[in-house]
C-alpha cells in the first residue's frame, strides 16, 4: 500500500537542506589579482584570456577558440564565421532559450524550427531534413541540458545538403560522443560561461573549431571585425564589414581559467547523479526519463522527465505539486511553450516597425509561426517536469529524489 502524499498530509520524503557549495574561492582571487596587477584588463594586451583560450581549446581537442562576451554572443559569432547572413534559413530547436535565435536574426535570418525526439528532447534528424530548402545555411544544434543531440545523423544530412552546422553547447560542458565533446564534430562549437552553467565567469562565451578560417573570421567578428593578428595597424582596422563588440575581459578570463580546473569533477558528479536518478526511476508507470544513447555521456545541466498522464494516472501539474510537497522543488516543463509561440515570433516583429529579415528573399506572408509548428516539442513541455542538478547535491539528496518520485508515482498508480 503507498504512502500518504505529503500533500495530503503525510510526512514529506525531504526533510534536510539540498546541499550547497562555493563556486568562486582562493583560485578565483589569485588569479584576478594576476589580472589585476597586469594593469590592463583589456584581452589583447594582457594574457589571462590568451590562457583560458588555449586551455579549453586544448581540453576540447581543437586547434582554436574565440572568446567572447556570452553564449549568445557565442552563437551570433559563429553563425556569421560560417557565413550565416541576410535571408537565410537556419534550422533549429524550438525547446530552447532566446540566445539560440537571437544571433539568427541580427544576421537578418530566419530561424526554422524542426521537431524533436520525444526521449532526448532534442533535434529529430528526420525532421531537419524535412525543413531544409534551397534557403537554408546551417543547422544550429542545441544539446540541451547537457545532453547530446544526435550529431552523427545531422551531420550527414549536412554534408548531402552542404550545409553548415553550429553547436549550442551552452548546458553541455562534458558531454561526449564516442569520447569527443559535443561542439567538435561540426563547423563551429558554442559554449557559456553564464553565472547558471556548469562553469562560470558571470558572463562569457568561446567559440572552439577545427577551421582556421572559421577561427579567423569569429576572432574578428566578436572584436569589430578588426584584425589584431594582422602585422600592422593599418592592416588590423581594414574592416570590411559591419561586427558588434563581443570582447571578453581580462576579469572574466581570470576567472574561467580557474574554473576549468573543476570541470572534470563538476562533470563527473552530475553525470553520476543524473544516471543514477534515471536509473532509481526507470520502469515506474507513465514516468519516462530521459534518453541518453549508448554512445553519449551526459553531464545534466538540469534533469527532466515526461509523465504520461494516462499510465500515471495523474496530470503532470498534479505530479509536480505533489513532489514539491514532498520537498523536491521542480518546475512544469522548461519554458512555458515553445519559443515559436513568443509574441516577437507570432507577430514578426523583430525589429520595430520593420517586416526584416522576413521580407529578404522571402514572402512574409509565407512565413508561420505558433501552436501546432513541431508537436512533439508541444508535447514534451505540456508532459515534462524539470528539477535542477548541482554538483553540490549530496548522495542522500539523490536518493531523496528518487524517493520522493517513487513515491508519487506509486499514490497515483494505485501500488
Amino acid at each position: 500500500m503507498s504512502e500518504t502524499l505529503a500533500l495530503y498530509g503525510g510526512p514529506k520524503v525531504k526533510t534536510t537542506p539540498f546541499g550547497t557549495g562555493r563556486r568562486f574561492g582562493e583560485p578565483e582571487k589569485k588569479q584576478l589579482g594576476e589580472a589585476i596587477d597586469q594593469n590592463t584588463l583589456f584581452y589583447w594586451y594582457g594574457h589571462k584570456v590568451k590562457d583560458f583560450t588555449q586551455k579549453f581549446a586544448r581540453m576540447c581537442g581543437v586547434p582554436y577558440c574565440a572568446a567572447v562576451s556570452s553564449g549568445t554572443a557565442a552563437i551570433h559569432t559563429a553563425l556569421s564565421a560560417v557565413g550565416v547572413t541576410a535571408g537565410d534559413e537556419v534550422i533549429t530547436t524550438p525547446i530552447t532559450d532566446m540566445g539560440s535565435v537571437i544571433g539568427i536574426f541580427y544576421q537578418n535570418a530566419i530561424p526554422v524550427f524542426a521537431d524533436v525526439d520525444p526521449h532526448t528532447y532534442n533535434l529529430d534528424p528526420k525532421s531537419v531534413e524535412e525543413k531544409i530548402t534551397p534557403q537554408t545555411k546551417a543547422i544550429e544544434v542545441v544539446h540541451l541540458a547537457g545532453n547530446a543531440a544526435d550529431i552523427g545523423a545531422i551531420l550527414k544530412i549536412a554534408a548531402k545538403h552542404g550545409i553548415k552546422v553550429v553547436e549550442d553547447c551552452a548546458q553541455a560542458y562534458g558531454c561526449t560522443v564516442d569520447g569527443k565533446p559535443v561542439g567538435t564534430f561540426g563547423d563551429a562549437g558554442c559554449y557559456s560561461l553564464n553565472d547558471f552553467k556548469h562553469l562560470s565567469a558571470g558572463d562569457g562565451g568561446m567559440v572552439i573549431t577545427k577551421d582556421e578560417d572559421v577561427y579567423r573570421r569569429a576572432f574578428r567578428f566578436a572584436d569589430k571585425n578588426y584584425d589584431r593578428l594582422a602585422k600592422d595597424n593599418g592592416a588590423m582596422r581594414r574592416v570590411e564589414y559591419l561586427a558588434p563588440n563581443y570582447r571578453m575581459t581580462e576579469l572574466q578570463g581570470a576567472v574561467a581559467v580557474s574554473q576549468l580546473d573543476r570541470l572534470e569533477r563538476i562533470v563527473s558528479t552530475r553525470r553520476s547523479y543524473g544516471d543514477r536518478i534515471t536509473e532509481g526511476i526507470g520502469g515506474l508507470p507513465g514516468i519516462d526519463p530521459p534518453a541518453v544513447r549508448k554512445n553519449v555521456r551526459s553531464s545534466y545541466w538540469f534533469y527532466m522527465f515526461r509523465v504520461d498522464e494516462k499510465e500515471a494516472g495523474v496530470s503532470r501539474d498534479d505530479f509536480s505539486r505533489a513532489l514539491a510537497a514532498e520537498g523536491i522543488p521542480n518546475q512544469p516543463g522548461y519554458i512555458p511553450t515553445c519559443i515559436y509561440d513568443y509574441d516577437l515570433f507570432r507577430n514578426k516583429n523583430v525589429f520595430p516597425g520593420s517586416d526584416l529579415p522576413f521580407s529578404i528573399r522571402h514572402d512574409p506572408d509565407s512565413i508561420h509561426y505558433g501552436k501546432g509548428l513541431c508537436p512533439v516539442a508541444e508535447k514534451v513541455l505540456e508532459t515534462a517536469i524539470r528539477f535542477n542538478m548541482s554538483e553540490f547535491y549530496t548522495p542522500q539528496d539523490i536518493d531523496d529524489i528518487i524517493r520522493a518520485i517513487r513515491k508519487v508515482s506509486a499514490h497515483f498508480a494505485g501500488k
